[in-house]
């Protein structure tokens, strides 16, 4: 498949046909109550250079189509399977039906180095609120959490930032 530059990829309308084409990996992503447009944005752009197979949004946030999420996303929010769901937990619990491994991305007490991470796949990353995290009602549902060491004087890193490490960490995996 061709890929495409930034220019034609934010007026691109891909055909159904298209869309079969992309090989997608074994992986989701579910957004919890994301409040920064910009962020959206950067999951669907992260979602595509993975290739994952869908992006869950839940609970109060944003979604396409949006003008501020198009414009991070660069329009590849066309290109992402995607689903709103009323929780993250509704779409934990559905994913867990057919078999995904939930992996929450957040500083918690019983979070583990994200390099030790050994991934089952399919897998689902799970992550939350800017300020306010994921909820300890969905951490209770995942199955690992994991964390990225924070060397300098913030506490957590930028929500697309983290997903794009664990993300590229857990595929290893698959192409190794």
């Amino acid at each position: 498949m061709t890929k495409l530059k930034a220019k034609e990829l934010r007026i691109s309308e891909p055909s159904a046909k298209e869309l079969s084409q992309i090989k997608r990996n074994p992986i989701v992503f579910v957004l919890d109550e994301i409040l920064d447009t910009f962020n959206v944005g950067s999951m669907f752009r992260l979602a595509d250079a993975v290739a994952a197979q869908k992006i869950y949004l839940c609970g109060a946030m944003d979604t396409p189509p949006s003008s501020r999420i198009h414009k991070a996303a660069v329009g590849t929010q066309n290109w992402i399977p995607w689903v709103y769901k009323k929780s993250a937990i509704q779409a934990i619990t559905e994913l867990k039906r057919h078999g995904y491994y939930i992996i929450a991305i957040e500083q918690h007490p019983n979070s583990i180095p994200y390099d030790k991470l050994k991934p089952k796949f399919p897998i689902a990353l799970v992550l939350g609120h800017e300020t306010n995290g994921i909820s300890s009602e969905v951490l209770k549902t995942v199955d690992t959490i994991v964390e990225l060491p924070m060397y300098g004087i913030n506490k957590s890193f930028n929500v697309w930032g983290s997903a794009a490490v664990v993300a590229y960490k857990t595929l290893e995996s698959l192409v190794s």
